[in-house]
């Protein structure tokens, strides 16, 4: 996991948690075009179901652009520990549901 000094905070992986049991957590994430997901933190493994695609863009703690086109049915899975935020660069809303593998 990456090391961060006391001073950055961190906002939540989704904006809302739409199910959680012993295994998972699913949040609810949306972004309207031009709209940021604040920079968080995946301290667990993740699936990523896009409901509406769109064309992201993640950047990492450390300035990292990545480009991250997801499509509408698209699936990602990606490991812990990365810092980042996620911000809609494209014209239409992102809809996705962020599935965290405890």
């Amino acid at each position: 996991m990456t090391d961060l000094s006391p001073d950055v905070e961190l906002s939540p992986v989704g904006q809302e948690i739409v199910y959680e049991n012993d295994r998972v957590r699913v949040w609810h994430i949306r972004l309207e075009p031009g709209e940021r997901q604040p920079l968080h933190r995946h301290d667990h493994p993740y699936l990523v179901v896009a409901i509406q695609g769109a064309k992201n863009v993640v950047q990492t703690i450390d300035g990292t652009r990545i480009d991250a086109d997801e499509p509408t049915g698209g699936v990602v899975y990606r490991d812990p520990g990365a810092v980042h935020m996620l911000t809609n660069v494209g014209d239409t809303t992102y809809l996705a549901r962020l599935v965290e593998l405890k």
